[in-house]
């Protein structure tokens, strides 16, 4: 039996759209192993309502296990914990991802490299922020270049900690990115391009004053944030109250909040406020994890 916790995980930060990616210490878990016969799919020890055609655990390990002519009997698979919220920005597909090819390659003894792994979960995911980010804990920045994935990983600042807003609708990635524009000016790229690589530097030198104008963006979260009720007036009272910088987690619709970690003031005040919203929001209080994907074997 292998017992594998996978992080959550905050894509895109403003500027890094499709290419930064931070793990964060809320996790979902799962009981993975082969059998002799038949395919049981579990949550919290209960049978799963959701069909096979359509489980990303079950459908990501056996693409693996075509991928490398491995023929497997059964598989029983119990999700155990289920912290990450569905479709709300924080990587919930990356952790179904990453633990069916982490068990599926120790089911296989081990024939995948890690880079072998990295490339597979991007090419199901479609995209390797949340992925990378899932397996390799800390802040990545990934790419994709003939077909391999290439990635750089820090440890984040253990000054800062993220409040994550999550509110009670749901964001389909696939949505998300219908709302985008085909093309963008050369303006628009430079503004990001410049962004992106601000944050980098200013987290290695911990220069937070100026994340708030790292996590500007002009590539996804104008058309992304009118989907979000109140967004403007959320960011605005997050800075009254002393958050270093605000920006959409993802596609949403969960909005991440970066906060220095002696700010003690932040989370009752939020609270208050959001209650005087017409959502209703949730706030978790994260730090980054930076081990990505664990597995046990038992």
């Amino acid at each position: 039996m292998l017992k594998i916790k996978v992080p959550a995980s905050t894509a895109n930060m403003g500027p890094g759209f499709d290419s930064f990616g931070m793990a964060l210490n809320l996790y979902n878990e799962f009981e993975i192993e082969e059998t002799d016969k038949d395919i049981i799919f579990l949550e919290a020890g209960k049978p799963s309502s959701i069909p096979l055609s359509e489980n990303l655990i079950y459908n990501s390990m056996v693409k693996a296990f075509d991928k490398y002519n491995y023929k497997f009997k059964g598989l029983y698979i119990n999700v155990t914990k289920a912290d990450v919220p569905l479709s709300r920005g924080l990587g919930s597909s990356a952790t179904c991802i990453a633990a069916a090819l982490k068990a599926a390659n120790h089911i296989m003894n081990n024939i995948m490299s890690k880079q072998e792994i990295l490339n597979l979960a991007t090419e199901i995911e479609g995209h390797p922020d949340n992925v990378v980010a899932a397996l390799e804990g800390g802040l990545d920045v990934s790419l994709v270049e003939n077909k391999q994935v290439v990635y750089s990983k820090i440890n984040p600042p253990e000054d800062l900690i993220f409040a994550a807003l999550i509110p009670d609708f749901k964001m389909s990635t696939s949505n998300g990115r219908k709302v985008l524009p085909s093309q963008y000016t050369k303006e628009d790229c430079v503004f990001n391009i410049s962004r992106a690589a601000l944050l980098i530097s200013v987290f290695y030198n911990k220069d937070f004053k100026k994340l708030r104008t790292c996590f500007q963006d002009k590539i996804h979260q104008p058309y992304r944030g009118a989907s979000i009720k109140g967004l403007e007036a959320i960011f605005e009272t997050a800075k009254e109250f002393g958050s270093l910088g605000e920006f959409i987690s993802g596609s949403g619709s969960t909005l991440m909040v970066v906060l220095d970690k002696n700010n003690t003031d932040f989370l009752n005040k939020m609270q208050s406020y959001l209650e005087t919203t017409e959502t209703t929001w949730r706030i978790e209080l994260l730090q980054p994890d930076c081990n990505g994907t664990e597995v046990t074997v038992c």
